[in-house]
């Protein structure tokens, strides 16, 4: 499925896009994603294990585990071949991995030490639309992690792992490889990569009309005519921007 590669299909990110998008919350990128026809952006289940390590951005590594079969879930299909173990060496530095696990919580999809050996390769952030297992490590590591619950069995105990970087499903969104993420505490939202460098730009102005608009409110003007603005309220906006923001 290469025409499905986001690597394969798309131009290379601006310079700096990760990181404006990184200053950007996931409440303005999905607004400016909703205004160029996506709906389907934020992910349903996945949440910040820790809520004050929850801001992150990359791109997308995507993993896929599919529906137990006893046959296949057993304690040896950890050595061989196309094994999870094999996945996380692959993954380049400075990527998100992503986890599609169906959703289902009753058992993890990484523990402690696999999220350690990611953080020693470099990876921004783990997100699974499952559970994680070892809780208290898995915070000790100090990698981002989104899960949609915790859980005491592994993997095997409900899960196969099937391959990686392939076009995936995670909390009700598609993900294709090299896609970006960015979480924070309002959860993971997946921005199409050939729109990046646009709602970087677009959710930076979002923003710092924002600003302008709760300074405003803060005087106690009046929502409407502000928030969408009309005219009067953008000549004022560009005369408080030409003025360097005061107050805001």
């Amino acid at each position: 499925m290469d025409s499905l590669n986001a690597y394969e299909t798309c131009p290379r990110l601006g310079v700096g896009t990760l990181d404006l998008l990184g200053r950007v919350t996931t409440a303005t990128l999905s607004m400016q994603l909703l205004k160029r026809g996506l709906r389907r952006v934020w992910m349903a289940g996945p949440r910040p294990l820790e809520r004050d390590r929850a801001r992150f951005v990359g791109e997308a590594f995507t993993m896929r585990f599919l529906p137990l079969r006893e046959d296949l879930g057993t304690p040896e299909s950890y050595r061989r071949a196309g094994s999870l173990r094999e996945a996380i060496e692959a993954i380049p530095a400075g990527r998100v991995a992503v986890i599609d696990a169906h959703g289902y919580t009753g058992c993890g999809t990484l523990g402690d030490i696999l999220l350690l050996r990611m953080r020693q390769r470099g990876v921004v952030a783990a997100v699974s639309d499952g559970a994680v297992r070892d809780a208290v490590g898995c915070r000790a590591v100090g990698l981002p992690v989104f899960c949609a619950g915790v859980a005491a069995p592994p993997s095997i105990g409900g899960l196969i792992f099937a391959g990686w970087e392939q076009p995936i499903g995670c909390g009700g969104v598609a993900v294709l490889p090299g896609d970006i993420l960015a979480g924070d505490e309002d959860g993971v939202v997946v921005i199409p990569r050939h729109l990046a460098d646009e709602i970087a730009d677009a959710g930076e102005e979002q923003e710092r009309f924002e600003r302008y608009v709760i300074h405003r409110i803060g005087q106690n003007h009046p929502v409407v005519g502000l928030y969408p603005p009309d005219e009067a309220t953008l000549t004022a906006y560009r005369a408080w921007l030409d003025a360097g923001e005061p107050e805001a």
